[in-house]
């Protein structure tokens, strides 16, 4: 291994959201931090290497995006995920959530109905609500002890002005990666419906060794026309801070619109370091997120095999993405609020609650695996205990 993944790393007193809004938000401070979706790892050191000869050269003035930053772009995109994209279908948003609110704002009405397919990212819900849109849940059903999506409810909520979906894919908070099959079974819906899928992929990179991301704009040109997919270095490298994500749209009318939007907000221009680190990422990063996931993998195999011999009345469905993983803590009796109580002041950790992730997620809680094994472990070991204690 190139690159050391069991580092401690202490990150409180840093400004960082995980660490040191433990008090403010969960009412103590001496809490082991599993919530927020960022990881307990440095960034690769190639890209604090550019960043440091960035700073180093003394001007931070106004960047532009080289023809360099694109081929990274759509290099990464063939190259680990096999869809081939034109450069001029790439436009920039300041984050992920940003994007979507941009989309919305695009091709949406005030009054409109834009639906999401729940448990999901709580953004989802206030991005369409501020916006003066509806929220119309599709929730996700369970078949064969894993969540799947609802076409046939899905199919009943599509209406001349509700025909948006913003597609969560690999899905968060339920680690799910859809198949090629689930896709296509959407696609084929989209296409009849005549919908506009609006595709946060941001966790695309993250990806288990039994599984396989598929971007569902690329399955076909009718797709790639009614798709705006977002993607960012952001999580898949943990530098969340550099606040530059990815828009990809195909479609030369929809790329327009989005870009009305930033130009009208004049926030078509992303910063320099942002643009820096991202370039290098997708460039130069390859074999650090090879290691990365190999670790992470370990981390998931760790989780799933602790809750299933010490916690055996919670349940956690295999994730097959993503470094955050949804337990059901409803065997022990517990709703969100009795399950927040007892992980802050019984166990001492700090989890998202997922009420937060619509009403579906009562009783049950997010936790973030990225972090060091020993953390990890600490962790896991701190809940099991409060358990057995109590129950």
């Amino acid at each position: 291994m190139k690159y050391n993944f069991d580092i401690k790393m202490d990150r409180r007193g840093t400004n960082c959201e995980k660490w040191d809004l433990l008090e403010e938000e969960f009412g103590r401070k001496d809490l082991l931090a599993l919530w927020v979706a960022d990881m307990d790892f440095p960034a690769p050191p190639e890209v604090l290497d550019v960043l440091h000869k960035k700073i180093d050269e003394g001007a931070l003035g106004y960047p532009i995006a080289p023809d360099s930053l694109l081929k990274a772009v759509t290099d990464w995109q063939k190259r680990r995920h096999g869809w081939d994209i034109a450069r001029e279908s790439v436009a920039w948003a300041p984050g992920v959530v940003a994007g979507l609110a941009f989309s919305i704002m695009a091709y949406t009405k005030p009054g409109d109905g834009v639906i999401i397919q729940t448990p999901v990212y709580p953004p989802f819900y206030s991005t369409i609500s501020e916006a003066g849109r509806r929220i119309v849940k599709n929730p996700l059903k369970r078949e064969n002890g894993r969540y799947v999506m609802d076409l046939g409810g899905l199919e009943k909520l599509v209406t001349p002005t509700c025909r948006t979906l913003i597609l969560c894919s690999p899905h968060n908070p339920v680690a799910r990666v859809w198949t090629r099959e689930e896709l296509e079974a959407l696609a084929d819906l989209a296409e009849r419906k005549d919908m506009l899928i609006i595709s946060d992929e941001i966790h695309q990179d993250l990806i288990y060794s039994d599984a396989k991301h598929i971007s569902i704009a690329s399955l076909s040109k009718e797709m790639s026309a009614r798709t705006v997919t977002f993607v960012a270095p952001s999580k898949t490298f943990n530098i969340a801070g550099m606040n530059s994500s990815v828009a990809l749209i195909p479609d030369e009318s929809l790329r327009y619109r989005y870009l009305s939007v930033l130009n009208r907000l004049h926030l078509t221009s992303l910063s320099i370091l942002g643009l820096t680190a991202m370039e290098t990422a997708y460039a130069e990063c390859a074999g650090w997120l090879d290691e990365l996931m190999a670790y992470l993998e370990g981390n998931r195999d760790f989780t799933e095999k602790f809750i299933r011999e010490h916690m055996p009345k919670a349940k956690l469905d295999h994730p097959e993405g993503t470094y955050i993983f949804w337990i059901d803590f409803r065997g022990y009796g517990f709703d969100s609020a009795g399950l927040m109580d007892f992980l802050v002041n019984d166990a001492g950790v700090a989890l998202n609650n997922g009420r937060n992730f619509g009403t579906e997620g009562d009783g049950f809680a997010r936790i973030n695996i990225g972090t060091s094994r020993e953390m990890l472990k600490e962790a896991l070991e701190r809940i099991a205990r409060a358990l057995k204690a109590k129950y």
